[in-house]
């Protein structure tokens, strides 16, 4: 699960910095706030990345999600791409979770 929950994180990292570019150009904005913002976001995704499998960890990254889709109010094409990283997001821990569960399951019947 670490594995591809990470890889969507990474990819959010740098989904984050290109909104924050696209944000800079709204004349309502302050490049302060938008880089503060998409710092601390981008900071987070990094950090997650390490945090996937401790208790928490993937409800933070859900938490992410849904800040990344409501990043859409300031700049409208995140609504369509952060659900899509959300769609990502569920694929990586459900599928994951498989993914760890066959590696047990072969791993025990690899020991016996």
């Amino acid at each position: 699960m670490r594995t591809l929950c990470s890889s969507t994180l990474i990819g959010e990292f740098f989904i984050i910095g290109f909104a924050g570019l696209v944000a800079m150009k709204d004349p309502d904005l302050s490049m302060t706030t938008v880089w503060t913002v998409c710092g601390i976001a981008m900071f987070l995704s990094l950090l997650l990345c390490g945090m996937v499998t401790r208790p928490g960890g993937v409800a933070l990254g859900w938490a992410l999600q849904i800040a990344l889709v409501a990043s859409g109010f300031f700049v409208p094409m995140m609504f369509v791409v952060g659900v899509l990283f959300a769609g990502l997001w569920w694929a990586s821990v459900h599928y994951g979770r498989k993914i760890d569960e066959a590696r047990a399951r072969f791993a025990a019947q690899a020991g016996t």
